[in-house]
């Protein structure tokens, strides 16, 4: 793999085109995310007491910012450390080395706090498979403190721009497809209007009429409420059409972080190539496509 270089990551703002300046601008004041040298390692222990654990590092070293109100990607194959990354973010996770902070709040030290401003979707949500949609929203907000007419009248509205029919809303989930479970899982995340939205593959399973409909969620989730969303994808027009900033993660180290248009230009000089598309970056930086993966599961130590 041809070197790349790396958009300088010290923690502080740097100059950007004017496309950013917003997302910049926000960041000189506290991050909505910071990342700095986190590790992760994973250790298996085999059965038979001679052998030596294997041990594998899922995350080395990564470190980015991410600013209020930014949609922010991560690209990476499977097994590259991104559901690591957003685990650890989430709280789920624990780092070995280096901190993360949420709006100015440790992961570990005020791990309460941070799960107040969090939602995350990914593609193995969780359910009450004997309830219905509407009963499982219904749980979900009452943590939230979300009750009443009004939020159950949301709830209806918004699964139905999901492409959730009326006529199943009251069903088991058990008995709906598996892209149906994930955009109720979508949905659960738009109501509880968290501050930070983790995206772990979310449109995965979906069909394109509802992967538009996500998008818009998406948009509509940051310019509404002020959120800021961190989105791990394979689906390389999504993330082109959403994220401002994208940091890509190549066997958990990080290799690439800049704009889309950034990313573009510094490896089109390196191909020669006057307009390389996202997935010719992709390829270059990694030696992987991300169509390579789409059949191996997430299998992430991760």
């Amino acid at each position: 793999m041809v070197p790349v270089v790396v958009q300088e990551v010290d923690l502080e703002p740097t100059p950007k085109m004017a496309s950013d300046a917003a997302p910049v601008a926000a960041m000189a004041e506290r991050p909505a995310v910071l990342v700095s040298g986190i590790t992760k390692r994973f250790v298996s222990k085999p059965l038979a007491p001679w052998k030596e654990p294997t041990v594998v590092t899922a995350n080395e070293d990564v470190s980015f910012a991410v600013a209020r109100n930014e949609i922010f990607g991560i690209l990476g194959v499977n097994g590259s450390g991104k559901s690591t990354l957003i685990r650890m973010i989430s709280t789920l996770l624990i780092p070995d080395e280096g901190r993360i902070e949420v709006f100015g709040l440790d992961v570990r030290r005020d791990e309460a706090e941070v799960k107040k401003l969090i939602n995350r979707v990914s593609v193995e949500a969780s359910f009450f498979k004997k309830l219905s949609p509407l009963e499982n929203l219904a749980y979900a907000l009452r943590l939230y403190g979300r009750t009443g007419a009004d939020v159950r009248r949301e709830t209806v509205e918004t699964l139905e721009r999901l492409g959730i029919e009326r006529s199943k809303i009251d069903k088991p989930l058990e008995e709906l497809s598996r892209g149906m479970q994930q955009k109720v899982a979508i949905a659960r995340a738009f109501l509880t209007s968290p501050v930070l939205l983790l995206l772990d593959e979310p449109t995965t399973g979906l069909d394109p009429r509802s992967k538009k409909d996500v998008q818009q969620f998406v948009r509509q989730l940051r310019d509404e409420h002020d959120a800021t969303i961190l989105l791990c994808t394979h689906d390389m027009a999504e993330a082109e059409e959403l994220c401002e900033r994208m940091a890509v993660l190549h066997k958990g180290r990080l290799v690439a972080l800049d704009t889309v248009p950034g990313l573009k230009a510094s490896v089109g000089v390196e191909m020669g190539v006057a307009e390389p598309t996202l997935e010719d970056v992709f390829i270059h930086l990694t030696g992987r496509s991300l169509a390579d993966d789409e059949d191996e599961g997430e299998g992430e130590a991760a």
